[in-house]
Formats: structure tokens, C-alpha cells, sequence
């Protein structure tokens, strides 16, 4: 994997939580009904963290349960 790859995908994996600091900067930073432009920014960038943990929960339950079945074969003679 190259360079530019690994740093594709670093600002990637960093794009949701920037988001929601992003979103509580806007929210803080505003006063009165105008705190409520940051709150879309800020369901987006947790629904996304949401989503990307209970994928990852997911596909590690499938890896646990693929290793389990090949465990319970005998080992070849």
C-alpha cells in the first residue's frame, strides 16, 4: 500500500469524529435558534461511527464463528 494510500485513508477513518467536533464547534460558537444548523453535522458524523462499530462488530462475529468451525474439524491423518 502506498503512501498516499495509508493517508487517504487516515483522513477517512478521521472524517466522522471531525465532523462532530466541527458540529459542536458550530453549536457552541451560536446563539439561540442558529445552534440548530449544527445539529445535522452532528447526527450524520455519530450515525457514522454508530454504523462503522456495529460493522466492525459484525465481521468480527463471522471471523470468530468461521475459526470456530474450523477448529471443530479432526485434523487431517
Amino acid at each position: 500500500m502506498s503512501t498516499r494510500d495509508r493517508t487517504l485513508r487516515a483522513l477517512l477513518a478521521l472524517s466522522a469524529p471531525l465532523l462532530i467536533l466541527l458540529a459542536l464547534v458550530s453549536i457552541v460558537s451560536r446563539q439561540g435558534i442558529q445552534r440548530v444548523q449544527g445539529l445535522p453535522a452532528l447526527l450524520i458524523g455519530s450515525g457514522l461511527l454508530v454504523s462503522s462499530s456495529l460493522r466492525r462488530r459484525r465481521r468480527r462475529r463471522v471471523v470468530r464463528e468461521c475459526l470456530r468451525q474450523v477448529q471443530s474439524f479432526p485434523p487431517p491423518p
